[in-house]
């Protein structure tokens, strides 16, 4: 790469962005492009001809030789299939060729795609759609270049068989619902409302060395087993520290291809455990933002691979030290541009963020087990709740300033009619460019920073999919609620002012027992959700559960986010990849268990044991002590003790995985997974990793912590 080029230069080189379509597209065809994108308006299969034909001319004078339709299955992944452009006439002449029909929909091979029971295999087509609101790209693999042409995933019925479809149905969703709440409120002009996101990415890189030595690595993405180093992150110099220049050099090249996907990398830094690290983007919108996530994942692997890193973006890879999060800021405003989680500097837009954010606490009150659910899985469960991760309690901070406020709007000391009575309140020396009302509290699952709210309990391999999709929808359902009661007191002889007030009034103190201004690691935050009456869901299967709540069905059925029959088939799909994923973890233990771990014991102990003859020979001539004796016979018991343990719990975790095989519901055996064959592989572990600190590290195979974590 060219460093004398300007960033600017070049940023969406690889992405028909508008200045692609401009250049290559009629005005006409241009024009009912945009309106499509930014108003959900149909196209045409004569105008797609026309797109799709200056698509293929731009991707092929970059290079490319082969389409595919990208999409989102339920696998937590992207998925893809290439087609030629190639295509021979009747006569064996080679043309290249896209068609209009080729660019709106596909027909991948999709029997194998989890459907969650909504397909039966003799029924197994599936159909990709163009998604025309997130832009084509082109990505770099092998020797070549592929157009990407990001879709959604459908059945032959129409069932979304993908994340995307039900992300793209929230945000028509929140956009109808805010838009009648802001018709209310006196605002016009307004034609969508659209939700923002931006994932912060954080992830580790260890050398590819150790990573193809380490089974549980390569199987899992996480240890399985593993003693802490003696240093880990207690010293917390390794957070926002120089950064190495081999991990810059890797950094610098992804951010060189995000950039050329049109990709707005703005941030990367050391993180808080060795070898951890962040990348951050600029905000976009929310179906943009996922798909960019996964592509900055997608690209993060390769250039990894190449530099000779293993990326490893599972929740908790190491333990004992900090997982990674992908924190989800999410923030809401309207198409002329206004951000409705923005306190602004006039009395109307003051009473709208009041308004709106009066709604996100009693969406996320109501909602907090829905929210829970959406970031459940096998790592993220690991990390939640761990010294550097919000816990399985679902709280919102706002900081003192907006709890002021909020007090006082609540007592009735402040109505709505001055802007300094509601936002300066006495703080009048605060600069106005200080838009952050907010102090950080970085153990909160959900905080509000000053223009936006920060879910910060989204899993670091998750798509962002799913928690924004659910963050729209209880959203819509919040300023539903909302809209309604200002009706219905209007309705009922109130002037509009009044009833606003009156309704804002009463979300405050309803949502009380949701908001949670404290240490959310501490002890004290468990008793107050205990008190409080909060969701408190430990582990993927009881969040699980929340799925099968009539009232949220309702819900999700009421916005045309998830049908009834799509919410059965994700239950189901969700239910299984974590009894899987732990089946895969406690089957790769016992293989590291069986022809690692205790191999490896077994012959030092034999060492020892020689060794310990050979002194009980010698001890007589050489004058040693009864102690002395005593003390080498010690050492060699504790290593045949807990050698002798792990044999029998070895033998007890065979036991355990096949009775996972003969459980017959699903939930039977998610719950088995987390109430006893997880506990048993930890029971495991603390064995082997007590064994690793007393062997000889020449005969220990497995990469250690020290080394995955300290070596470059």
């Amino acid at each position: 790469m060219d460093s004398k080029v300007p960033v600017s230069g070049y940023f969406g080189a690889m992405t028909f962005d508008q200045k692609a379509m401009r250049a290559r597209l009629p005005k006409d065809e241009f024009k009912a492009l945009q309106d499509t994108i930014r108003a959900g308006k149909k196209i045409t299969g004569e105008i797609a001809g026309v797109v799709a034909h200056g698509m293929k001319e731009w991707a092929m004078e970059q290079g490319a030789t082969h389409y595919t339709h990208w999409f989102q299955p339920m696998t937590g992944s992207t998925a893809e299939k290439h087609d030629a452009f190639l295509s021979i006439d009747r006569d064996g002449t080679p043309i290249e060729r896209f068609s209009g029909e080729q660019l709106i929909q596909g027909e991948p091979d999709a029997s194998s795609f989890p459907s969650g029971g909504m397909r039966t295999t003799f029924e197994a087509r599936g159909y990709t759609a163009w998604d025309p609101s997130s832009p084509a790209f082109l990505m770099k693999g092998g020797s070549g270049l592929t157009l990407c042409i990001p879709t959604v995933f459908i059945s032959y019925h129409g069932e979304a068989l993908d994340s995307k479809t039900p992300l793209l149905r929230s945000m028509d969703a929140v956009s109808n619902s805010a838009i009648r709440l802001l018709e209310l409120l006196g605002s016009t002009g307004v034609s969508r409302v659209k939700t923002f996101a931006g994932c912060e990415q954080e992830y580790f890189l260890i050398d590819k060395k150790f990573y193809s030595e380490r089974p549980d690595l390569i199987m899992c993405g996480r240890t399985l087993l593993g003693a802490l180093p003696p240093k880990g992150q207690q010293l917390e110099d390794h957070y926002f520290g120089s950064i190495p220049d081999r991990v810059l050099d890797f950094m610098q090249e992804v951010e060189h291809e995000l950039y050329l996907l049109g990709i707005p990398a703005k941030t990367r830094h050391n993180e808080v455990a060795p070898h951890q690290f962040e990348i951050a983007p600029i905000f976009e919108e929310a179906n943009i933002a996922v798909d960019h996530n996964l592509l900055v994942m997608e690209v993060m692997r390769k250039v990894a691979d190449k530099k000779g890193f293993a990326l490893l973006l599972t929740e908790k890879p190491f333990a004992g030290i900090n997982g990674s999060g992908k924190h989800n800021n999410w923030s809401i405003g309207t198409d002329t541009g206004i951000n409705l989680l923005d306190p602004g500097d006039t009395p109307t837009e003051n009473i709208n963020f009041l308004v709106f954010l009066i709604a996100v606490l009693k969406g996320v009150h109501k909602r907090a087990d829905v929210l829970r659910m959406s970031i459940a899985s096998t790592g993220n469960d690991h990390r939640l709740g761990a010294n550097e991760a919000p816990p399985a309690v679902v709280t919102v901070f706002l900081g003192e300033q907006l709890e002021t406020v909020l007090d006082a709007i609540e007592s009735g000391k402040v109505d709505l009619k001055t802007e300094k009575q509601v936002l300066n309140l006495g703080l009048s020396q605060v600069p106005l460019l200080n838009k952050d009302y907010t102090d950080r509290n970085r153990t909160s699952p959900f905080a509000f920073t000053g223009n936006k709210f920060e879910f910060r309990a989204v899993g670091s391999s998750q798509a962002a999919s799913v928690p924004n999709m659910v963050l729209n929808t209880l959203m819509a359902e919040a300023l539903d609620e909302l809209t309604d009661a200002i009706e219905a007191k209007i309705a009922a002889g109130k002037d509009r002012d009044s009833a606003v007030l009156e309704a804002i009034r009463e979300g405050i103190t309803a949502t009380k027992d949701i908001r949670y201004p404290g240490d959310n690691y501490s002890e004290a935050l468990q008793e107050a959700a205990r008190v409080r009456g909060l969701p408190n869901l430990k582990n993927t299967p009881q969040a699980l559960r929340t799925l099968e709540k009539a009232d949220v069905r309702a819900m999700f059925v009421k916005y045309g986010v998830l049908t009834e029959q799509e919410i059965e088939s994700r239950l189901n799909i969700r239910l299984e990849r974590y009894v899987k994923g732990i089946d895969i973890e406690a089957r790769t233990l016992q293989l590291m268990l069986k022809t690692l771990v205790i191999p490896d014991v077994s012959e030092y102990q034999g060492d020892i044991g020689s060794s310990f003859n050979n002194l009980l020979a010698a001890a007589e001539a050489i004058g040693l002590s009864d102690g002395a004796l005593a003390s080498q016979a010690n050492h060699l018991k504790n290593l045949a003790e807990n050698l002798s343990s792990l044999i029998d719990l070895t033998a007890e975790l065979d036991e355990a995985v096949d009775m996972l095989e003969t459980i017959e519901s699903e939930f039977g055996k998610a719950d088995y997974c987390a109430d006893e064959l997880l506990p048993l592989m930890n029971t495991v572990r603390a064995v082997a990793d007590r064994l690793e600190l007393m062997v000889d590290r020449s005969r220990w195979q497995l990469p250690t912590y020290s080394e995955m974590l300290f070596e470059h």
